[in-house]
């Protein structure tokens, strides 16, 4: 360690000169900043920076090595994005040819997705070292999935436009600390995405270096035989098959993620298939009704030919009829029964060479799981348990230790905050992804599955993007995501430099006004958007809250301000759109409830006996205009949020289940409709003297 020792005669010139010599020598040891670039995400396991760097315009890709389909698809991805950069082509070419060249080697013939028993570190089949310099670049990598990964660090680390586009002097040693990285989408209890939206998703995933895709079903997806199963709201199998393809030129395995004990009411609520449920048109099998076996082998057959991926979720999270209904049922204890069907279950999957995951709430979790402990003994060989937990603990060892002390392989499993939001909950996200990812690598977890759910059917899944990166990136890395600098990362990635700060500080209020208005609310802030505001136990609320409700609406007028700014600059509508649309439904929820606070002021300020001027000015004027009042802000407010959403909803969406989100929109417009017309008609009507009504004889009635 450098100290710099001073004399009592020391001028305070001479101090100045020794700290800044000091100072200076420091910065001489380190390694060239990596200030200077662009931040990497994931960030590389070694950066070494140089000073020089090698210009786009008039470089060519080349392969060293003969290449596979995977590896001319990761090289055309890279001429794109370079091309683009430099506004210039920057071509494949099929022969070594003089000038500067990006060389792309594969020095063997590894795999190109994930296999059954993957490990990560410095040998991972997904490891690639990356060398730039002013004569050129190589990548080079043992499997077409490093190579791959190269060229996305490549894109990463590209430097302005046109004529000034670079790559950085640089030489990278990367390698996945987890082998599996995997992002869970849940298409069943929301909306369906469109093929093309899964997709968007998958190329957003990859370039992070996300490697898996849980595509979870509970009988959305087609299986031949049960025409009836969620008609017209399910997947092909034709569809599944070109998803598959298509994850598959990204390194993405897509990997069957059921629901084969509970979460099933779409094939009981068909009549013909009601009673192999314990509670009739319910939600869960009864793993001893006659039916169940043939049923469950034909579906997991056709789901295991389906989808190519080694690995095979089976879901059983959640049972909760197994105590209530299943085991009265059957005569059996409910741990009986659990591990029976599990048992079962796994020999179906097995005769398939499938490696079985399952959901392991019930044995090992916290809070209201964790029934049956003394299972985790019992399970089959090789089985893959998911511990899973979406919120922030302390300590997330009761999760995960009870599985690692019996050797079992984990999958760790936290989530983006998101459903039952207005706008996803990301400073709980990163915590929980971070929190669980830790307790997993201290218990030798082998990788991490980011679950997105949509359990409240309004999700508009593209608002969660950053938290979805942020999965990706966390379990690549070996050191943790730096949760502060990470919206400024991600944007710096995402857009461009003006765009980028922008994006930033606008999921930083974002993020704020989430929070707030979900604590100064008590609970999700989509269930509250559709309260009734004037029942008297949330009117006394909002008003202990008032203070807490204002700021949360500043903080969400902040984030649409830099995201109009950021679209204004031509940043990425896709993305930038749904979150302006989330910051201005959180200010809308801000509005109505400091909106019910005002009113409910007016009314105490007026008394019984106000005089008739005061009375019009206050309630028939700005509480209830047909032009300027506070009530028609609301509808006015309400009927064009409702536009805009319908809209996003149908670039992501199929319109399945979108009539029932648009309903709820309806009935809020309703709700302040009739509250106006009640106030215009009442208070026209008073005769001199005649008292004002009390507000709750003006509060609609549902």
């Amino acid at each position: 360690m450098l100290t710099a020792r001073t004399g009592a005669n020391d001028t305070p010139q001479v101090l100045r000169y020794n700290m800044c010599f000091f100072i200076g020598l420091l910065l001489m040891m380190l390694p060239a900043q990596a200030a200077e670039h662009k931040p990497l995400l994931p960030r590389p396991q070694e950066v070494r920076y140089g000073s020089g760097h090698l210009a786009l315009r008039g470089l060519t890709i080349r392969f060293s090595s003969a290449p596979g389909p995977e590896d001319r698809f990761a090289a055309h991805e890279l001429s794109s994005a370079l091309s683009a950069a430099a506004q210039s082509r920057v071509a494949v070419v099929k022969n070594a040819s003089p000038g500067r060249a990006i060389v792309l080697t594969r020095t063997s013939n590894a795999p190109a997705l994930p296999g059954s028993d993957e490990r990560g570190g410095s040998e991972a089949r997904e490891a690639y070292t990356l060398k730039v310099t002013p004569e050129g670049a190589e990548v080079r990598a043992k499997s077409s999935a490093g190579l791959f990964y190269g060229a996305q660090t490549l894109h990463q680390l590209i430097e302005g436009s046109g004529g000034q586009a670079l790559l950085p002097e640089v030489e990278i040693t990367d390698w996945p600390s987890l082998a599996y990285r995997g992002f869970m989408m849940d298409t069943n209890h929301g909306a369906l995405l469109t093929e093309e939206e899964i997709k968007r998703q998958l190329d957003f995933l990859a370039r992070w270096k996300g490697n898996q895709y849980y595509f979870y079903s509970e009988a959305n997806t087609e299986v031949r035989g049960y025409p009836l199963v969620n008609l017209g709201a399910r997947y092909s199998q034709e569809q599944i098959k070109r998803i598959v393809d298509y994850a598959r030129q990204r390194h993405i395995d897509v990997v069957p993620c059921m629901e084969f004990f509970g979460h099933m009411h779409d094939v009981f609520r068909v009549e013909e298939y009601s009673d192999m449920s314990p509670l009739r048109y319910g939600g869960e099998f009864n793993p001893r009704n006659p039916r169940v076996k043939a049923f469950l082998e034909d579906w997991v057959g056709q789901m295991a030919d389906l989808f190519p991926s080694p690995w095979f979720h089976i879901g059983f999270d959640e049972p909760w009829a197994l105590e209530l209904f299943g085991s009265p049922a059957t005569g059996a204890p409910p741990g009986e029964l659990f591990m029976e069907h599990l048992k079962n279950l796994a020999a179906v999957v097995l005769k398939h060479n499938k490696r079985l995951m399952f959901w392991a709430d019930m044995m090992s979790g916290a809070r209201i799981f964790s029934r049956y402990p003394e299972l985790i003994s019992q399970l089959p060989k090789g089985t893959i348990a998911v511990p899973w937990h979406y919120r922030v603990e302390k300590d997330f060892t009761p999760i995960v230790e009870p599985l690692a002390k019996a050797a079992l392989p984990i999958v760790v499993a936290p989530a983006v905050w998101n459903w039952n939001e207005v706008s996803p909950s990301f400073l709980t996200s990163f915590a929980n992804i971070s929190g669980l990812l830790a307790a997993g690598r201290k218990y030798g977890a082998i990788g991490l599955l980011n679950t997105g759910w949509s359990d409240d059917a309004q999700v508009l899944y593209r608002m969660s993007l950053p938290g979805m990166a942020y999965g990706a990136v966390a379990p690549w890395q070996s050191s943790p995501v730096d949760q502060d600098q990470f919206f400024s990362d991600y944007a710096h990635q995402m857009y461009p430099p003006a765009v980028a700060a922008e994006a930033a500080a606008a999921l930083t209020a974002l993020a704020k006004s989430q929070e707030t208005f979900s604590t100064a609310l008590g609970g999700p802030t989509m269930l509250r958007f559709w309260d009734d505001p004037f029942e008297p136990g949330r009117l006394k609320q909002l008003q202990e809250r008032e203070k807490e409700l204002r700021q949360a609406r500043l903080w969400a007028e902040e984030a649409e301000a830099h995201l109009a700014k950021a679209l204004e600059l031509r940043g990425d509508p896709a993305s930038l759109s749904s979150l302006l649309l989330g910051a201005r439904m959180l200010d809308h929820l801000g509005m109505k409830n400091l909106y019910t606070v005002e009113i409910a002021g007016y009314f105490r300020m007026l008394g019984s006996r106000a005089p008739r001027e005061k009375v019009n000015l206050l309630l028939r004027i700005q509480t209830a205009s047909h032009n300027h009042g506070l009530i028609q802000d609301l509808m006015d407010s309400t009927t064009e949020l409702r536009e805009l959403y319908r809209q996003a909803w149908l670039s992501e969406y199929q319109t399945y289940r979108l009539g029932t989100a648009l309903g709820k929109w309806d009935a809020e417009f309703q709700y302040w409709w009739k509250m106006q017309k009640e106030i215009q008609d009442v208070i026209g009507g008073l005769e001199p003297g005649e008292p004002v009504p009390p507000l709750e004889s003006f509060r609609p009635k549902h």
